[in-house]
């Protein structure tokens, strides 16, 4: 089979609705590296969007995904419950941060977990508005999108977002908004539109994944924190891209020292496998009603089996101080091309979840056309690399944090050469 040969059949067979960013047919994959069904190798710095970042197969993962279909594939734990569900709701409530009794509830994808963070923060503050931030992304459902900050490609022709969702800036270093500004911005609300005794919950990214990876500041948790405490409203921490690992911490609330009321994971959880979870204080938890929560694919066995496989991984393999080491690389990397690339402008990101920024650098505006210059021509070299941001001038790097050391190395070469062709046009 050719890749042009699938790819016509995709568009006759798929919604167009669906994106690609690749016309690459996976074949398989082992670690950081993944073969197309023409034999061609890539270097993968995607993971699946921050999934697999215990890398593609990872041994211990597949021999507990094995081991679990050799007993069962579903029951629905809500009809027969199995017991390392339980046990792996343990050992989230002891990891995820907050020095109080935790809860928690698994679903199946990452909008799935932020859906059920806003139910949950409605049925136990009586309330009705949540504030969310631009840029931020949180799913495709109707609340996702609701709560998503950015309408191209995300809510444009998809008619009346949900009721009572209000958005404020998230800091942008690169582009003048700051903390304060953000602040501002919820001072405004609530002076102009939103009494804040009817917010339920303020949900953030600690890190904006499709948004641009900007960092939200210490300073700007801390406010939040506090202005959730004087109002009774439920503070959410979406964790689904910076959990597992991937920020140098399990989770990267870890770096600022603050604890969330209620977070949501996914992602990286279950190395592949679709398992979602929300994990906070137990009394909100348990503000809904049994048969509330739940579904069908909710916590399946062999998510549940693999994620026990991924958190046992990140220990045993020291993931954490890997992502910092692999971060600094990155960084250190980036830097230097910065010195012969005007065109960059920002390299930002905590532990192995790091970002490059570019802008033309006549006018200084955001430089799509540059960015998937830069994409295109790492295709080429055989490194799968991602955009994002509000403007689309970012690339995200997303490699498996288990990346060998030899083909991190043989990555930031194609990186450096497709910076300097993109430059040539």
């Amino acid at each position: 089979m050719l890749n042009a040969e699938v790819a016509r059949r995709r568009d006759d067979a798929i919604s167009r609705g669906v994106g690609m960013m690749t016309q690459i047919y996976a074949d398989r994959a082992l670690n950081a590296e993944i073969w197309d069904i023409e034999g061609n190798r890539y270097i993968d710095f995607a993971a699946g969007i921050a999934v697999v970042n215990t890398g593609h197969c990872h041994p211990k993962v597949m021999a507990a995904v094995t081991a679990q279909m050799a007993k069962f594939t579903h029951t629905c734990h809500q009809v027969l419950p199995y017991e390392n569900y339980i046990r792996l709701a343990e050992r989230l409530n002891a990891a995820v941060p907050g020095d109080f009794q935790k809860k928690t509830i698994f679903v199946t994808t990452g909008a799935e977990a932020c859906e059920n963070a806003i139910k949950i923060a409605r049925i136990a503050t009586g309330r009705n508005a949540v504030i969310a931030f631009g840029g931020g992304f949180h799913g495709r459902t109707f609340m996702g999108m609701s709560l998503t900050g950015k309408v191209e490609p995300y809510k444009k022709g998809f008619g009346a977002m949900m009721p009572d969702v209000f958005h404020v800036p998230f800091p942008m270093g690169p582009h003048g908004i700051s903390t304060e500004d953000s602040m501002k911005g919820i001072e405004k609300l609530f002076k102009a539109d939103l009494d804040p005794a009817r917010v339920a919950a303020i949900i953030f990214e600690p890190v904006q994944g499709e948004g641009g990876f900007y960092e939200a500041p210490t300073d700007l948790i801390r406010a939040i924190r506090a202005l959730c405490d004087k109002h009774g409203i439920v503070m959410i921490a979406d964790e689904v891209q910076t959990g597992f690992a991937r920020t140098g911490n399990l989770f990267a609330m870890q770096m600022h020292g603050v604890a969330a009321d209620l977070t949501t994971m996914a992602k990286g959880l279950a190395g592949g496998l679709p398992l979602a979870a929300v994990t906070g204080k137990a009394e909100l938890m348990d503000a809904a009603n049994p048969g509330g929560l739940g579904g069908t694919y909710a916590g399946n066995p062999l998510g549940i089996a693999a994620s026990h496989a991924v958190l046992d991984v990140i220990e045993e393999e020291q993931l954490c101080a890997r992502a910092n080491e692999l971060g600094s690389r990155l960084k250190q990397r980036l830097e230097s091309i910065r010195s012969t690339t005007p065109e960059i402008i920002d390299i930002r990101g905590p532990g192995f979840m790091v970002a490059v920024e570019f802008a033309n650098p006549s006018n200084k505006e955001p430089d799509a056309g540059f960015t998937g210059r830069v994409r295109t021509e790492a295709l080429k070299r055989g490194l799968i690399l991602l955009t994002c941001g509000v403007y689309g001038n970012v690339i995200r790097f997303l490699a498996p944090i288990t990346i060998p050391d030899a083909h991190f190395a043989e990555a930031m070469d194609i990186l450096e050469a497709s910076v300097a062709a993109a430059r040539q046009g």
